[in-house]
């Protein structure tokens, strides 16, 4: 199954209602994700550019798209990113591909331009 780096914000409305009832958002969304075939691997609060941070289980990108619309479409953040990550077998198999696809640069003219 593909993983993915799950990154949010919440608004200063969602701190609010936090902090009047405090609660583990990770196991709230456990139910959602499973829905989507997917699992929550881990998932930290934080501070600085996002509250929360983990790392998702999914199918595929439909999967991890529709879970990151969903919890956009909430309300509650006010930023989302979901970013695909490769085992590093998968990116050396990506490397060696890079390789051979036989792609040509775009190249500099005599001026340097």
């Amino acid at each position: 199954m593909a993983q993915y780096l799950f990154q949010l914000s919440y608004t200063p409305e969602a701190w609010t209602a936090l902090v009047k009832n405090p609660q583990d958002r990770g196991k709230a969304v456990q139910g959602v994700l499973a829905k989507l075939g997917g699992t929550m691997q881990q998932a930290w609060l934080s501070f600085g550019e996002y509250d929360v941070v983990g790392v998702m289980e999914m199918p595929d990108n439909v999967g991890a798209a529709a879970f990151s619309m969903a919890v956009t479409a909430g309300g509650a953040c006010r930023s989302v990113k979901t970013t695909p990550l490769l085992s590093f077998e998968e990116g050396i198999e990506a490397m060696k591909r890079a390789g051979d696809c036989g792609y040509v640069p775009v190249q500099r003219t005599a001026s340097g331009s």
